[in-house]
């Protein structure tokens, strides 16, 4: 049995212990403006959407505070055509230690013909003793652009934690025009202090990192930021934060380890502010 999961049986824990959240939303822009017109919230999980000058901003929030082993979180969002929206999380996202069954994380985007998505969910920590699986399925139109960011924390850093043991599966598959162009699959079982807080002290690979972040921005210019985006990173780097930037068939993808969570935090919202040529979500400051 893989390390982090209690040998307790599973069906000792009530159903009712266990939180179903789950947000279905769709967008649609109507004379130029884009506006929520559906929204399904359940679980616990919110969708909040404050004025900005800036477009539709959508923030989520979880009211429990965190997800627990054999919670299942469902998100769904649809952006109709031309639709502009950017959604961020109200906070950074912890996935508490599981002493039964995974937390199931589900993400599914769909963007419609000429749709922009600025995908900008806040950190998410794990726990020592996380058991994590998270699926994330993005179908987009051939013109449709999109900014993601994703950023990791093994353990509690200020507290000093560090992940002796635990699960995480994470994969991602990115489809333009029913095409598979971005897939990515992370699966770490048993002690994670092997696989992970002592691979990542090794120099050759993360030199002591305890947080990682990927950006990835699908769009016709992507190429035309990687040189721009090296001379800013070039600014952040130092021997405790490592990165690397690519670009390839209107895809651009940036990835990132750094030993502090901050330090990497700080990268994460220049290159956004960047890429996307204007400030981050208010939640962010």
């Amino acid at each position: 049995m893989p390390l982090g999961i209690m040998e307790k049986p599973v069906d000792l824990l009530p159903a009712s212990a266990r939180a179903r959240g789950e947000i279905r939303a769709h967008f649609a822009c109507i004379d130029g403006r884009t506006h929520l017109m559906r929204a399904y919230e359940g679980g616990g999980w919110r969708l909040r959407h404050p004025k900005t000058p800036n477009g539709l901003e959508v923030v989520t929030v979880n009211t429990g505070g965190g997800i627990l082993g054999g919670d299942q979180t469902r998100l769904s969002f649809d952006l109709g055509p031309q639709a502009d929206v950017t959604l961020t999380s109200q906070a950074a996202e912890k996935i508490y230690r599981a002493d039964c069954e995974a937390s199931e994380i589900s993400l599914n985007l769909t963007l419609a013909s000429k749709a922009r998505l600025s995908w900008l969910p806040q950190e998410m920590i794990l726990f020592n003793g996380a058991n994590l699986v998270r699926n994330v399925d993005i179908a987009m139109a051939q013109n449709a652009e999109l900014t993601l960011v994703e950023s990791t924390i093994f353990g509690r850093h200020a507290m000093g934690e560090e992940i002796t043991r635990g699960v995480m599966r994470d994969n991602w598959r990115i489809k333009r025009a029913d095409k598979l162009i971005f897939a990515d699959t992370l699966h770490l079982e048993g002690g994670m202090q092997s696989k992970i807080v002592n691979h990542l002290k090794r120099s050759a690979i993360g030199k002591g990192a305890r947080a990682s972040a990927l950006i990835l921005q699908i769009s016709p210019n992507a190429a035309a930021q990687v040189d721009t985006l090296r001379a800013l990173l070039d600014t952040h780097t130092h021997d405790t934060f490592e990165w690397g930037v690519s670009a390839w068939n209107g895809m651009l993808v940036l990835r990132m380890l750094a030993i502090s969570p901050e330090r990497l935090r700080l990268a994460i919202v220049a290159s956004l502010i960047h890429l996307r040529g204007q400030d981050m979500p208010r939640v962010w400051q």
